[in-house]
């Protein structure tokens, strides 16, 4: 893969939210839109509230996915390969860096988070179990999803707007 371009670099690091193509089990294409973390390389963690997602389970069973960037012209679609990350301690560096971006969008009450994932991290850092009001934290941190797409090509820019999002059937976890 070769060197981002600027203009994907600058969308990437400013952007929250991001559209992603995967394959359901019945091999027909899903759009949907997630929020994400860019590491600054080739690796984009996406993730959101706790909860069952079909779209953790379907990246899981086919990891081959298009990352389409949606919130600055021009738009890019993205090749990559999607792995479910499972390991408490590795999902935990992961949904900290996340979490920490997505308190810089406006409004968003940064001083009580911050203070909160602080002291979380003094928790992980010390190595300390996971009682008292730690336990709701592992607790909620369990429960978000995480999964890691590496890019795998050259991101192409796109004509036109975005892919549109797919219809969640009722009765399904988003």
């Amino acid at each position: 893969m070769s060197e981002l371009p600027s203009d994907l670099k600058r969308t990437l690091s400013e952007g929250f939210f991001i559209r992603t193509t995967l394959e359901k089990r019945d091999g027909s294409p899903r759009t949907i839109e997630t929020t994400y973390y860019w590491d600054g390389g080739d690796k984009i963690i996406l993730s959101g509230y706790p909860g069952k997602r079909d779209w953790v389970a379907s990246m899981s069973r086919k990891p081959v996915v298009t990352l389409h960037t949606v919130e600055a012209e021009p738009y890019y679609d993205i090749p990559g390969r999607a792995r479910v990350v499972r390991d408490r301690n590795e999902r935990m560096s992961y949904l900290l860096s996340f979490i920490d971006r997505w308190t810089l969008r406006p409004g968003f009450p940064r001083r009580r988070v911050n203070l909160l994932l602080g002291s979380v991290r003094v928790n992980r850092a010390l190595r300390l179990p996971w009682w008292g009001p730690f336990y709701f934290a592992r607790k909620i941190f369990d429960g978000m999803p995480c999964v890691e797409v590496t890019m795998t090509g050259d991101p192409v820019k796109r004509d036109g707007r975005f892919p549109k999002l797919t219809e969640v059937r009722e009765g399904r976890p988003e």
